[in-house]
């Protein structure tokens, strides 16, 4: 059980990550998280030492979120191309789902902090990190199993796969447009399945590159 102040953190932390999600940490005025949070500074600065100490936890909570994410949607899976297919689509859900309002926050972040924020570019570079690992961790199992193509790269698989999702999302929230999202999930589904090891009996080899 949470004590009263550990609960006030979270509320606080919560409605925070929206504000700088939508409006970044520069954007963000301390009268936008009292408005957010419905506390006065005062009662934000009795948890939160700084603007920047909470900006870090509301980062932190949105990278939670999609943790959470990726822990549901691989609850059950087997196969590596299950795996693989499943992160897919909790990436791709952000266009229309994203985790906290505003969307992505590791590219918002990272676009934001970059070269102005070492902190917060820290934090979104170690969610980013965290993200191509998980791919890279599934290929690696995929091609042991024998599900995947022998000399399979993981690290290259992981790029590919998180690179051309982070654009997606940018795209379609610059142009308003989903399409861009759901063309890049098509084109992930038909890349990773390629690299699918064939069966005895197929007729064609599951990869193409």
């Amino acid at each position: 059980m949470r004590t009263k102040g550990e609960r006030t953190r979270r509320r606080i932390v919560e409605r925070a990550a929206p504000v700088f999600n939508t409006r970044g940490y520069f954007g963000s005025s301390m009268g936008d998280l009292v408005r957010e949070t419905g506390l006065e500074k005062g009662g934000i600065y009795n948890h939160f030492g700084s603007k920047e100490e909470l900006a870090l936890a509301a980062f932190d909570y949105s990278a939670g979120v999609m943790r959470e994410r990726f822990d549901a949607a691989l609850d059950g899976r087997t196969g590596a191309m299950e795996k693989l297919l499943a992160v897919v689509g909790v990436l791709g859900g952000m266009v229309e789902e994203p985790p906290v309002r505003g969307g992505c926050p590791v590219l918002n972040t990272a676009v934001e902090a970059d070269d102005a924020h070492p902190a917060l570019k820290e934090r979104a570079r170690g969610a980013a990190t965290d993200w191509l690992r998980l791919v890279g961790s599934i290929v690696k199992e995929g091609v042991a199993s024998g599900e995947l193509e022998e000399g399979t790269d993981p690290r290259e698989v992981a790029s590919v796969v998180v690179a051309t999702l982070e654009g997606a999302v940018m795209l379609s929230r610059l142009h308003e447009d989903p399409a861009h999202m759901e063309r890049a999930v098509g084109h992930l589904e038909a890349y990773l399945r390629s690299l699918s090891r064939p069966v005895a009996g197929d007729a064609e080899p599951g990869r193409g590159r």
